[in-house]
């Protein structure tokens, strides 16, 4: 039988090693994640249901000052902290999800909790998005104007009786 690849049996068993490697690494990997997502309870990150985020202990504060709150009977934490479309949700979803992971697995986190300025710009959008009737007239005239964040005068609108963590800060 004529080999019609060109290979020997030696070049062919040089590839079998590294394919092994990296089979038995991405399996490390996924089983670890795997791991991970279900004894952090990950699917219910997956739902709409604001107790979820206080699977964390940094996050129940702002569970109890949400339950307080002048929205908590109109809106979720996915509905203030996500953007509205399918594909940013999901995207945000994701990015958040692995970052809060790390920064929870790892212990590197401010406490309390801050929020991050791509994620300020997030909620900002949601103000915006349910309260655009209200608000239009304020919107900068130009496109990427600058707009003062809606949280700097209403801070405690999503999270009674606590600092915002979105106040401009110098």
């Amino acid at each position: 039988m004529s080999n019609t690849t060109g290979k020997t049996g030696t070049q062919r068993r040089s590839l079998v090693i590294p394919a092994l490697l990296c089979a038995a690494s991405l399996g490390v990997l996924g089983g670890l994640g795997a791991f991970t997502f279900g004894y952090g309870e990950g699917t219910a990150y997956l739902k709409n249901d604001p107790a979820s985020c206080a699977n964390c202990h940094v996050m129940q504060s702002h569970y109890d000052t949400w339950t307080k709150s002048s929205h908590h009977d109109i809106a979720t934490c996915n509905d203030c902290h996500l953007p509205h479309d399918f594909g940013g949700k999901w995207l945000t979803k994701a990015d958040n999800g692995f970052f809060h992971s790390l920064a929870f697995t790892t212990g590197e986190f401010h406490e309390p909790i801050q929020i991050k300025e791509r994620n300020r710009r997030v909620t900002q959008q949601a103000c915006l998005y349910c309260h655009d009737d209200f608000v239009d007239h304020m919107l900068p005239s130009e496109p990427n104007g600058e707009m003062q964040y809606c949280v700097h005068c209403h801070g405690n609108v999503g999270h009674a009786g606590r600092e915002s963590g979105f106040a401009d800060r110098d």
